[in-house]
């Protein structure tokens, strides 16, 4: 889950934590996998929330996002111009949408943290081109990353390669340490920023990346409504990939990868 993150502290793990941690990664990655063939034209965004919620607590796990600062369920689910935090309900999905899953999952009190954006049906080749961008913005801020590294390494990275396809990177919300809490320190921002630029990735410290790329431009607008959705302010569409991160004396080690998934290198 994308956040506009208030100050904690940060986490170092040690390496029973490290284990810990690339559990609940697998554990998530199982359910995004699990969850994966439903998500299809006909099928109900809530639908796809009621799958995740009884996937996770039937293997004895927790869904993250169920109450959390009083988000009403388990996933989230955001659809074409919806940046993130798409709250699931009766919407049915068709031909042309595109719609990001965002699950995380509390195992054994240790958090794995995930998104993708799924392409419904023949798609449009702005929404096409606004989900690989968002695709490979992730990968090639993973592969820059280093051990020691500047936090503004990933924004670096993802906002040339953004503007060079003609999108925009958001700004208001960005990926968070990672641990036994939902969000901890670094605030890890997809544009390069002051705060960015003194915070390191140091190892044993796990984190989100998932750069949010929007179509058109990179402001956003909140539903007062229902207090979560995020649309693009202009209605173009928007897409994300997140990945929970494990910094390793070798470099980044990433902890919530699928086994049906896109890989590195895929094209949509």
């Amino acid at each position: 889950m994308t956040v506009m993150l208030k100050k904690q502290k940060k986490l170092i793990l040690t390496e029973a934590q490290q284990d810990s941690m690339r559990r609940a990664g697998r554990v998530n990655a199982q359910l995004m996998d699990y969850v994966r063939p439903h998500v299809k034209a006909g099928t109900t965004t809530g639908a796809i929330d009621e799958l995740v919620q009884r996937w996770t607590l039937d293997h004895g796990h927790k869904p993250a996002t169920l109450g959390y600062q009083n988000y009403p369920k388990s996933c989230c689910t955001s659809v074409n111009d919806v940046i993130c935090h798409g709250i699931p309900d009766d919407y049915k999905l068709k031909d042309g949408d595109i719609v990001n899953v965002d699950i995380t999952t509390i195992v054994d009190g240790w958090h794995g943290d995930q998104s993708e954006t799924f392409l419904i049906g023949e798609v449009s080749s702005d929404k096409r081109a606004v989900t690989q961008c968002a695709f490979d913005c992730l990968y090639l801020a993973i592969d820059a990353l280093t051990p020691g590294c500047r936090v503004s390494t990933i924004g670096e990275t993802v906002v040339p390669e953004a503007h060079s396809r003609g999108f925009t990177v958001v700004r208001e919300y960005v990926g968070h340490g990672l641990g036994r809490q939902f969000h901890l320190d670094p605030s890890v921002p997809h544009f390069p920023n002051r705060q960015s630029r003194i915070d390191r990735l140091y190892p044993g410290m796990c984190f989100t990346v998932e750069p949010m790329i929007n179509g058109g431009t990179r402001y956003t607008r909140s539903d007062k409504a229902d207090g979560w959705t995020v649309r693009t302010k202009d209605g173009r569409p928007s897409a994300q990939f997140e990945h929970s991160i494990l910094m390793t004396e070798d470099g980044p080690e990433i902890l919530t990868l699928t086994q049906h998934g896109p890989r590195k290198g895929h094209k949509f």
